[in-house]
């Protein structure tokens, strides 16, 4: 008996991943940062994509210094990119001295003893804290660094970059130039995705974008410069012509009138479509806008297809050209990286440009 495959036939939702985009805005960003290089960062499985076919593509517009969060990260990525400088945000944990060494990961080291178990192993990255208040050293601990430390990047992370006026956005850059000044080492680095647009004061010696590169905007009060690689595409499974008074899903949140007509798609919040969209979510059937109608259930969204002629089997985007993560993120109060990284494991898949 043959094995029965995700397929686009058996799939409730088909999540498309446009690579070409991806490599578009990665050269975008190196447009901006101009004569200083470009690193990638591809943390939380290239944020919700795909590591592999995300840091792959990556890997063929240019980017040679890629950043994950987790060493088991890491690891992965290795396996993807024999040859990239692979770092580790969270640092240089207790008992992963062998994972660091067997597959050439480079450590950001966020605390004195971070620094002291590693002092002699080799190339490293020093994290200083400038005002996140998350990880890295104090800027006073920093002329605590030993001699002869190899550091490849120095680097912070700002708190406020989608607002290159705010306060606290000039401070760490004025800490930051204080400590490159005192810290023997290879690169600086502070710009993260909306640090790349505050001009090249933020740049120093390595750019180091995330969101950006999947189209997440990283100048939220201006037009995106960014283009979404992402289309999320969900299957009809029902067409209901609605006959008398009634309500639809959990709770019944929602009332309906006799001439109403809904259709039920195979997604719901195990696939990452959040259940803060009840009621709140939109789809587009073509150009038209089909609003979420209800509770958003684990497997299971009704919009009101009132006036639209459709049928099972038909395919509704959830996410694409006219509603970006962005703009979902907009209507259920939160931000678009959270769309993307909850993106389920039960799509079909299809990477364009591979």
């Amino acid at each position: 008996m043959s094995q029965i495959t995700n397929s686009v036939h058996t799939a409730g939702a088909i999540l498309s991943i446009d690579l070409d985009v991806i490599k578009s805005n990665y050269q975008r960003l190196c447009q901006e940062l101009g004569d200083v290089p470009c690193a990638a960062v591809v943390k939380a499985n290239g944020y919700g994509l795909g590591v592999g076919p995300v840091a792959t593509a990556l890997w063929q517009a240019g980017a040679r210094t890629f950043f994950v969060a987790q060493i088991d990260e890491g690891i992965e990525l290795r396996a993807v990119l024999p040859d990239a400088d692979i770092h580790i945000l969270v640092g240089f944990l207790h008992g992963s001295d062998d994972a660091f060494s067997q597959f050439n990961l480079i450590p950001v080291l966020n605390s004195l003893d971070q620094i002291d178990r590693w002092k002699g192993r080799g190339r490293c990255d020093v994290h200083v804290d400038t005002g996140m208040t998350r990880l890295g050293l104090a800027p006073d601990e920093v002329d605590q660094i030993p001699d002869g430390l190899d550091i490849d990047v120095l680097m912070t992370h700002l708190a406020c970059a989608d607002d290159k006026d705010h306060p606290l956005t000039h401070q760490q850059i004025r800490t930051f130039r204080q400590v490159r000044d005192v810290v023997a080492h290879k690169r600086a680095s502070l710009a993260n995705s909306s640090g790349v647009f505050i001009g090249p004061e933020a740049h120093f010696d390595l750019g180091r974008p995330g969101c950006a590169l999947y189209g997440i905007n990283p100048t939220p009060h201006q037009e995106n410069p960014m283009q979404n690689p992402v289309r999320l595409q969900g299957k009809i499974v029902q067409v209901h012509e609605i006959d008398t008074q009634s309500s639809v899903g959990y709770g019944a949140t929602h009332a309906l009138e006799a001439g109403q007509k809904l259709a039920t798609i195979a997604v719901g919040y195990a696939d990452g479509y959040l259940r803060s969209l009840s009621s709140k979510g939109v789809v587009y059937i073509g150009e038209q806008e089909v609003p979420v109608v209800g509770r958003v259930s684990m497997d299971l969204i009704s919009i009101d297809i009132t006036g639209l002629d459709c049928e099972a089997g038909q395919l509704v985007d959830l996410i694409g050209p006219h509603n970006p993560p962005d703009r979902l993120a907009d209507l259920c109060g939160t931000i678009g990286y959270e769309i993307l990284t909850n993106l389920g494991s039960r799509y079909k898949r299809i990477y364009k440009g591979e």
